[in-house]
Formats: structure tokens, C-alpha cells, sequence
């Protein structure tokens, strides 16, 4: 079992970029998990086109323990296994105990051994490096990190930070920094901006990802590119990213 985390500024693509990876490595007959670590709790909504599922916090909320495995998880494209982190009541709580509550929760209820997945995805909002928000990065979660940014100061200074939360932790037995995605917005000289930051955090840019109205569309339709318009430029530029992903994860299992 492959785990991974992705981080990335609110906002910058993150989760779309997660759940093709999640698809594009389903499409090659692995067994993947992908837990939404965002309050927001739409991190899957593309895998499975169901809309708003139960969160792990809303089933602990609500039933305390008297739920099922079965009651946290969705299956989506290609038997994606789908979960929901969730978040605190609005004003109430640190939204960073729903990733704390998740990860427990399905280690508890036997996810793992149930679902026996190859590949198991964290998808984390990186805007704060802190309490339950890194939870996934520490030991026993995920064995590799990878960072989504664009060449915008505010998504660059968030990656900066993921980096710096990784090097701090690294004595402790964390998750190591495997790459940098980088996800375009059409700013100026952003190839340079983000290879600038990949320098300074001695690490890479594993792959890149043009903008295009393809992602928009295939979200309006609830779906991934890569199920949507499998043929697309676009979802051939996602499948090399995910078998990057993919390589530089197995490196650091």
C-alpha cells in the first residue's frame, strides 16, 4: 500500500488535481482510496457525481460510534473508495480534529484491511500546517508528499510553507516531500516563479498541468476529465502526472 498526501493553497486546484490522479490510476487497475482532508468536504465530488456524501464528523456528530464502515465510504469511478473528512460546526471546533477523527476512524472500523487498497490519498488543504492539517504528513499515513501550486505569490507562499512544516518534521519519522505539481494559471513567468520555489526547497517539479475550460466542463458534468473526456490533451497531461505520482511514491514506501 502507496500512501500519499497532497497539499496545496485553497483554491489553486488541489482536489481536481487529486481526484484525476485518483482516476487515472484506478484506469490502471489499481485499488485506490482518496480521503478529502477539507472542511469544505468536496474533495471526491467528481469521483463519484453523488454530490454531498455523509462526512466521518457528521456520522461521529450525529451516531457517536454506532456507524459502519460502509456508512463513511462511497465507491466511485473504477471503485474509487471515497471519504469525507468533513469539518466543525460553523464558529465551533478546529477544523483540523475532522482529519484527526477521519484517519482514526477508518483505521478503527478496519478500512484498510476491508478495502485492501494499492493506493491510499490524502487531499489536504494547505493554507495552515498545523494540528490536525498535518496529520497526514506524520508517521504511519503517508509515505510521500507532493504539492500543487501555480505561479501566483499567495500559492507559492503556502508551498513554501508545506515545505517548511516537512523539513521541521523530518526527524520525527514524517512523509518526505516527493514533488512539486505545477497547476497554471497564466500568470507571468510562472515556469520560472515555480522552478525558483522547487530550487529553494530542493525538491522538483514532477509535472505540469495547462489550464483549460476541459477541467471546468467535466466538472460541471460532476465527473474527472479523465472519465469525462478520456481522449482529451488534458486528461493525457493528468495520466503523466499520476504515473509520476505514482513512480516517485514508490521510491519512499
Amino acid at each position: 500500500m502507496i500512501k500519499i498526501a497532497i497539499y496545496g493553497k485553497g483554491g489553486i486546484g488541489k482536489s481536481t488535481t487529486a481526484s484525476n490522479i485518483a482516476a487515472a490510476l484506478a484506469d490502471r487497475g489499481l485499488q485506490v482510496m482518496q480521503i478529502g482532508c477539507d472542511p469544505k468536504a468536496d474533495s471526491t465530488n467528481s469521483l463519484h457525481g453523488q454530490g454531498a456524501i455523509p462526512t466521518v464528523l457528521d456520522l461521529i456528530r450525529h451516531k457517536g460510534d454506532a456507524f459502519s464502515l460502509e456508512d463513511m465510504t462511497v465507491r466511485g469511478y473504477k471503485g474509487v473508495v471515497c471519504v469525507e473528512a468533513g469539518g466543525p460546526t460553523p464558529g465551533m471546533g478546529c477544523a483540523g480534529r475532522g482529519i484527526i477523527a477521519a484517519l482514526e476512524k477508518l483505521k478503527e472500523k478496519g478500512a484498510y484491511d476491508t478495502y485492501r487498497p494499492d493506493i491510499v490519498m490524502y487531499d489536504v488543504l494547505g493554507d495552515v500546517v498545523c494540528g490536525g492539517f498535518s496529520m497526514p504528513m506524520r508517521k504511519g499515513y503517508a509515505d510521500a508528499v507532493f504539492i500543487v501550486t501555480s505561479g501566483e505569490n499567495m500559492s507559492i507562499h503556502a508551498a513554501a510553507n508545506i515545505a517548511m512544516a516537512l523539513d521541521n518534521f523530518k526527524d520525527r519519522g514524517y512523509a518526505s516531500l516527493a514533488g512539486i505539481i505545477l497547476n497554471r494559471r497564466s500568470v507571468k513567468l510562472e515556469t520560472e516563479k515555480v522552478m525558483e520555489l522547487a530550487a529553494d526547497i530542493h525538491s522538483t517539479v514532477i509535472g505540469s498541468l495547462d489550464r483549460s475550460a476541459v477541467v471546468q466542463e467535466a466538472e460541471e458534468l460532476h465527473k474527472t476529465v479523465i472519465e469525462a473526456y478520456p481522449e482529451s490533451t488534458m486528461a493525457e497531461e493528468y495520466r503523466k502526472v499520476a504515473a509520476a505520482v505514482y513512480r516517485e511514491a514508490q521510491k519512499r514506501r
